[in-house]
């Protein structure tokens, strides 16, 4: 099996993928590998393009909430969907040259998120360096690993192994709230792969566009007695003033029940995608 991760190694994404890895592997005994890819975009292509058997995708962070962009992708790929979860603790550390001190580094390199979870260090122990925003924390770490004047720094994951010589890593945790989680998403083409059980069901609808539309939909999850986890407007492009909501909730996508209320709500709203189903991490 291969599976496709925003890279590379050691972001967290690649750790995400290692261990939907592990539990793939219960199943099947082919050689497998984790493949890195330099955008998320890249990684939903090549599912779909068939390079790649599942992919890697962030779709939640319990301090800055839904991944917008992924949430996007899911949504305008066609035949692919979420079969697994995984919800990781994201425990972010400063690298840098050892010897040099916080007060000489002039720039830190990290994914957007990680920067903007770390802001009170940064903005206490740092205050003048440049914040500079890589595609994930992996490629952070490769920048300041490039710098010769040893003047860069860069936050990545406590689980980050393989420094370059000379770079140390904190010891201690240097985000600003330190009970911090992402849930990751395993994505597979084609509907031969959703799970014939699961905990939760995950989908997107759009209401029509009409005082009361949202609470039909969600009277509707309430008439069958099912918890919604989850639910995240997201504007429906070239419609403005539209709204698309994606709701994860708590039910077996085997259940008769189930079934008649996702085709309930897709008979009452404009649109309606079935994303996907798994099992709770």
């Amino acid at each position: 099996m291969k599976i496709a991760y925003l890279g590379p190694e050691g972001s967290y994404s690649h750790l995400a993928a290692k261990t939907f890895l592990n539990s793939e592997r219960a199943a099947e005994n082919d050689l497998s590998e984790c493949i890195p890819f330099r955008n998320f975009p890249e990684v939903v292509l090549a599912l779909s393009a068939d390079k790649v058997d599942a992919a890697v995708l962030p779709i939640e962070n319990s301090l800055q909430g839904g991944v917008l962009q992924n949430l996007d992708l899911l949504q305008t790929a066609e035949d692919l969907y979420a079969v697994k979860e995984s919800v990781l603790r994201i425990d972010h550390r400063l690298v840098y040259k050892e010897g040099v001190k916080l007060s000489e580094i002039g720039r830190v390199y990290s994914h957007r998120q990680a920067l903007d979870q770390c802001a009170g260090f940064l903005t206490k122990a740092l205050p003048f360096a440049s914040l500079r925003e890589t595609e994930s924390t992996g490629f952070g770490l490769v920048k300041a690993m490039e710098d010769s004047t040893g003047k860069s720094a860069a936050i990545v994951g406590a689980h980050t192994e393989n420094l370059g010589k000379g770079f140390v890593i904190s010891d201690e945790c240097i985000s600003d709230e330190k009970q911090n989680f992402t849930h990751f998403l395993l994505v597979k083409k084609g509907k031969k792969n959703i799970p014939q059980k699961s905990d939760r069901v995950f989908l997107s609808a759009v209401c029509p566009h009409r005082p009361g539309s949202l609470m039909e939909l969600l009277h509707i999850i309430e008439k069958y007695g099912v918890n919604m986890t989850k639910i995240e407007s997201r504007p429906v492009r070239n419609r403005p003033g539209e709204y698309r909501f994606f709701i994860e909730a708590d039910c077996n996508v085997a259940d008769e029940t189930t079934q008649t209320m996702i085709k309930e709500i897709g008979e009452n709203t404009l649109e309606c995608k079935f994303l996907g189903a798994y099992v709770k991490d």
